[in-house]
């Protein structure tokens, strides 16, 4: 009881290196140092004074070389003897003690290294509570550590991520998985900002589990920039799914990854059937080398092409006339991803040219046919009566005495002629649309032409209001074309011309009772006559119906819009 060794077994000599004589003749607070045998004896004279009966604490002993070793000491209070005694038994920790100290260390080393790092840090136990924040994370929150460790942090989440983020965090606890989740988190100045959290487990040595640690950044702007691509990606699929002309996104070795709606219309596939298809496998194999050199300068690196035109083949075997246009995507570090590519259907366009190409070629040639004509009646008739007219009159030379017989005659002749020049100058000319109105011209001429034509033609007018001189110089064109032909080859005699104002337009009927015609072969054929009318109707936005069958007679109705001259003149140039 006075601490003086009576008996110790040989694991203590060798944990100490001394011999049993030799730690006989030692009290007990000898082999170790002052601060842990004084505390080591305070507690001894509790045991003396019978305050207690055993204690334990965790102290350090001296090895015989000088050295240090951590030892466990419990002590115990041996009763039932004439003499108590004291059993103290002594554990070696010193390697507990080291590793506990290199943890230390190694935290002290962690929390330095945390606390400069430009990242959130935060570290939780085995009891899924957080014991530490960084100072980045504390500067961030603007919050004491005293308010974040536990599970303080939860408070400034996002009322709407908190749950989420709560549950995510406490089931990877308890799988001991790694965990990577987003949330927004309060900033000191309220405003909530985006950060992604990244948690793995930590375990110890021997391999049981210790804990957590965390690593947190802001990844506000990221989200922002995501956000923003979403929008700029679902603005661009909104225009490419309904833009008015044909969208297509191609791959860099020509196969389709995506078409619209218009461009699926333009050659009749679903866009599940483009998918399946390429690029060259749509496009006429003449045109495909051209096409394909124009793909090839933008992989080597030219940034767009314009308005490429090629011919594509529809589902059904027939060609589409199209006008391309394509970009190259290529990804950050140049690399090719996808062509975008922008296609119009020029196919109408395409064929109404060439319709108007054929239209003023026809139109051209009745020109030339009618200056033929008119160079025929000139040459053969005009001027050939006029050349017997001069011979007559060199005649009369010769007789004198003949001149006041046939005076008369030769005088008969001349207003003849005079007159068929007029009228030919009439068809060319008729200045009486001028001078007496479009329905006073155009009955003039219907005279004039009945007269020379030896027809019969019945014309009425109910038009009040001034018709504009361009709509009547069509109307008296097509008249003239119409009576012509009637005159020609159809036999008839008769003809009845109606002109009437009707419904905000005016119309003009002609109609015969002659041997009539079959109107598809007719408007087929070398023809120019029905072309050349339907179109001096379509230059004032009228229509012209002709109607005709054989035997059956022939019908023409045509309806211009009443419009100002000006307006009319407009639509004519």
């Amino acid at each position: 009881m006075e601490g003086q060794l009576l008996f110790v077994n040989p694991s203590f000599c060798s944990m100490l290196g001394f011999s049993e004589e030799e730690l006989r003749r030692k009290h007990c607070v000898d082999f170790s140092p002052p601060e842990d045998a004084e505390k080591d004896w305070a507690f001894f004279q509790q045991l003396r004074a019978g305050s207690i009966d055993r204690y334990q604490l965790e102290k350090r002993y001296f090895r015989r070389d000088g050295s240090l070793m951590w030892g466990r000491l419990s002590i115990s209070l041996l009763n039932g003897r004439a003499s108590p005694l004291v059993l103290a038994m002594v554990e070696d920790i010193t390697d507990k003690k080291e590793a506990e100290k290199a943890v230390r260390e190694s935290e002290e080393r962690f929390r330095s290294v945390a606390d400069d790092a430009p990242v959130l840090i935060w570290s939780a136990g085995t009891d899924k509570l957080c014991t530490y924040f960084n100072k980045p994370w504390l500067n961030f929150t603007g919050r004491p550590i005293e308010q974040e460790v536990g599970n303080g942090w939860a408070e400034g989440v996002h009322p709407n991520d908190r749950q989420r983020c709560v549950d995510t965090y406490m089931h990877s606890f308890d799988r001991r998985d790694k965990f990577r989740m987003e949330y927004r988190l309060r900033r000191h100045d309220g405003e909530y900002r985006w950060i992604l959290d990244m948690g793995v487990p930590r375990f110890n040595p021997d391999k049981s589990f210790a804990g957590y640690i965390g690593i947190a950044v802001d990844v506000t702007e990221r989200r922002r920039a995501e956000e923003g691509l979403r929008e700029s990606e679902g603005k661009f699929r909104s225009v490419f799914r309904d833009a008015g002309v044909g969208m297509v996104i191609v791959s860099p070795e020509g196969r389709f990854l995506g078409a619209n709606t218009a461009f699926c219309g333009y050659l009749g596939y679903t866009e599940e059937e483009l998918r399946e298809k390429t690029v060259q496998s749509i496009t006429f194999a003449d045109d495909w080398p051209p096409f394909r050199k124009k793909l090839e300068e933008l992989l080597a690196g030219a940034s767009s092409f314009r308005w490429f035109d090629k011919r594509c083949l529809h589902k059904s075997g027939r060609i589409v006339h199209t006008q391309s246009s394509a970009s190259l995507i290529r990804s950050s570090d140049g690399t090719p991803q996808y062509f975008v590519g922008e296609v119009l259907d020029v196919t109408s366009r395409i064929e109404a040219e060439a319709a108007l190409s054929e239209m003023t070629r026809k139109l051209i040639a009745a020109q030339e046919q009618e200056r033929a004509r008119i160079g025929r009646e000139l040459h053969d008739d005009i001027n050939q009566r006029l050349a017997m007219l001069a011979m007559e009159l060199e005649q009369l030379q010769e007789h004198p005495s003949e001149i006041g017989v046939r005076s008369q005659e030769l005088r008969q002749q001349i207003i003849e002629i005079s007159g068929d020049v007029q009228a030919l100058s009439h068809d060319l000319h008729s200045s009486k649309l001028e001078y007496l109105g479009v329905a006073g011209g155009i009955r003039s001429w219907c005279k004039e032409f009945a007269e020379r034509q030896k027809m019969y033609i019945d014309f009425k007018s109910t038009v009040r209001s001034v018709i504009p001189i361009e709509v009547g110089r069509t109307l008296l064109r097509v008249l003239q074309e119409a009576l012509h032909n009637a005159s020609k080859h159809s036999g008839a005699k008769r003809a009845e011309v109606r002109l009437r104002e009707q419904s905000g337009e005016i119309q003009l009927v002609i109609s015969d009772s002659g041997k009539g015609f079959e109107l598809d072969p007719a408007l087929q054929g070398k023809g120019l006559g029905l072309t050349s009318m339907q179109e001096r109707v379509r230059l004032l936005r009228g229509t012209i119906l002709i109607k005709s069958k054989p035997l059956g007679g022939t019908t023409i109705h045509v309806r211009v819009p009443t419009e100002s001259e000006q307006t009319l003149r407009r639509a004519v140039g």
